[in-house]
């Protein structure tokens, strides 16, 4: 699988915007549920038209196969469960607990990508990653608890690293011989299906919201989902698993300078420490991948 300074530039970038989602989730006043079924609902009616208008790409939505309908739709499937359990977590745990747990994934690719597909990484590109993780854990330290919910709460947010891992995983696969609008209209669209049926049962309301909230609502999904993640789907023709999960653990960096910025929060000398392992480590796992 070649790779380019280009694509790790893209990755860069992909991994800022994302970066928004934080920010977007903040100024939003509506349950993290509905957040994230708008997120893909107004992602779908930016990315469908396009698809639409693409001939090649129309053709390849309609051709697919049964086998990539359903690593779509299970990738799909993946992502929804993936937010529903790390918000979930939120309720029970410390943020700073579900961030550095779900923080973990590139782990996980690291151990799906070599059982399922025979990819290896370097013992300087996993301390990389042990790295980067560290500074996690430094960012969000002193906001750890342990107690009975809190376990639990860990529990599902140690899940939903696995499960983020998949649906990375799927996605790679499938790019290897689909185009990216076609697999990402397909997954979104699985996607908003299980996370509206997750929001029904839950009683969450899907209307009744301010300005503000449907305006939050349509910049995560134009900057973190269009922007960032459908960024990260096109990458991952060009870059492994986890080299995408990797480059996510350098989100925290994002969001603390955008909240720097927005909000005017200053940047305690802790977040310093826990920044500059992450871009250590991030800089020690792309040098020394192969």
């Amino acid at each position: 699988m070649r790779s380019s300074p280009v694509q790790y530039a893209l990755l860069a970038a992909a991994v800022l915007l994302i970066s928004t989602s934080a920010i977007f989730v903040r100024l939003a006043q509506a349950p993290s549920g509905i957040i994230a079924f708008y997120r893909l609902l107004l992602t779908l009616a930016v990315l469908v038209p396009v698809l639409l208008c693409r001939s090649g790409d129309r053709l390849a939505a309609c051709s697919l196969s049964a086998r990539q309908w359903l690593y779509a739709v299970l990738s799909g499937a993946l992502l929804s469960l993936h937010w529903v359990m790390w918000f979930e977590s939120l309720r029970y745990t410390s943020i700073a607990s579900s961030t550095v747990l779900v923080a973990l994934q590139p782990l996980f690719s690291i151990v799906f990508g070599a059982l399922l597909l025979r990819e290896r990484v370097t013992p300087l590109a996993l301390a990389g990653i042990v790295l980067a993780i560290a500074g996690s854990a430094v960012i969000g330290w002193g906001d750890f608890r342990v107690n009975g919910m809190a376990l639990w709460g860990d529990v599902l947010a140690f899940a939903s690293a696995g499960v983020i891992s998949l649906h990375f995983l799927f996605g790679q696969v499938l790019r290897r011989d689909l185009a990216v609008l076609p697999y990402t209209a397909v997954c979104y669209g699985a996607g908003a299906v299980c996370l509206a049926l997750y929001a029904l049962s839950c009683g969450l309301p899907f209307s009744g919201y301010t300005a503000g909230t449907w305006a939050s609502f349509a910049g995560i999904a134009l900057f973190a989902t269009v922007g960032g993640q459908f960024l990260l789907n096109a990458l991952l023709k060009y870059l492994p698993a986890t080299s995408v999960t990797t480059g996510i653990l350098g989100e925290p960096i994002g969001t603390i300078i955008l909240a720097w910025i927005i909000f005017g929060e200053g940047v305690t000398l802790q977040q310093a420490i826990g920044m500059a392992l992450i871009l250590g480590g991030l800089q020690l796992y792309f040098l020394r991948r192969k």
